[in-house]
C-alpha cells in the first residue's frame, strides 16, 4: 500500500484528502466495538484512487463497498427519436 500511496503521489494525486471506509458501527474496524473504544489500531487492507471524485479510499477491516459509476452516464445516450420515442435505453 505504500508503494500504491507514493505512485498516487507521484501521478500529481498527493494533496488529495483521504475518505476511509470502514464499518458505521465503531471507530474501529471491529462492529461488535460500538462506539469509540480506545486502544484499538484499523487495519487498512486496501487504498483506491478516486481520481474523478479527487479522493483516496483507505478501505478498512472486513467491509464490502459498492462499485463505482461508469465516466459517461447512460443519460449521455438517452434521446428522443425523430418518430418521438425514447432511444438509447438499455
Amino acid at each position: 500500500m505504500r508503494d500504491q500511496l507514493a505512485s498516487f503521489e507521484a501521478m500529481g494525486y498527493g494533496k488529495l484528502p483521504v475518505c476511509v471506509a470502514k464499518t458505521q458501527f465503531s471507530f474501529s474496524t471491529n462492529p461488535d466495538l460500538k462506539g469509540a473504544p480506545s486502544d484499538h489500531i484499523i487495519p487498512v487492507r486496501e487504498v483506491r484512487l478516486s481520481a474523478g471524485a479527487e479522493f483516496i479510499v483507505a478501505i478498512c477491516g472486513d467491509i464490502m463497498t459498492m462499485p463505482g459509476l461508469p465516466k459517461v452516464p447512460a443519460a449521455d445516450s438517452i434521446d428522443i427519436g425523430t418518430d418521438g420515442k425514447i432511444v438509447g435505453l438499455f
